[in-house]
């Protein structure tokens, strides 16, 4: 009875390291094939005029999941507010990028937000490239100087950039 225990204790933890091994490797494998409009050419990604670079102060009303554009996959957006005005809708990158739940980010956090204003659908947004919340926290997304995506880098233009201490 017990050498029949141990045989399905260990089929259970083979199943558990490899769920582990299998999601691991969805991670490691970096974006999907189809990025569902977040593509560096793609028709969303091509309002980034880097020759516009704006920021602004805003505190963080709420981080949410939205559809940028018609056919794309879904956003990271913030709703921000600045002091005296009404609130923003702040596109940060794609979902399967970076979870909502994982920007590090929540209502009440005071953010400085570099990127580019642009206009879908007759609304005015902003496409983040770089937020900050305090002294130390730096959420990066794009390159500033010419709007290049981080999700289409490679994983090695990635660490790069993620070492890059530079505005």
């Amino acid at each position: 009875m017990v050498n029949k225990f141990n045989k399905i204790g260990k089929l259970i933890w083979l199943l558990i390291f490899s769920g582990l091994m299998a999601s691991v490797a969805a991670v490691a494998a970096g974006p999907p094939k189809e990025m569902g409009g977040w593509e560096s050419g793609s028709p969303y990604n091509k309002l980034y005029n880097a020759a516009e670079l704006d920021s602004f102060k805003a505190e963080v009303v709420k981080v949410m999941e939205a559809v940028p554009m018609a056919g794309m996959l879904p956003a990271v957006v913030l709703k921000v507010k600045e002091p005296g005005s009404e609130t923003v809708d702040v596109h940060v990158c794609p979902s399967w990028y970076i979870e909502p739940g994982s920007v590090g980010l929540k209502r009440g956090d005071k953010v400085k937000i570099r990127g580019v204003w642009a206009e879908i659908d007759g609304r005015d947004v902003f496409m983040a490239s770089k937020i900050k919340k305090g002294d130390y926290f730096v959420l990066k997304v794009r390159l500033t100087k010419d709007g290049t995506p981080f999700w289409t880098m490679s994983p090695e233009q990635l660490a790069k950039e993620k070492q890059d201490k530079s505005d």
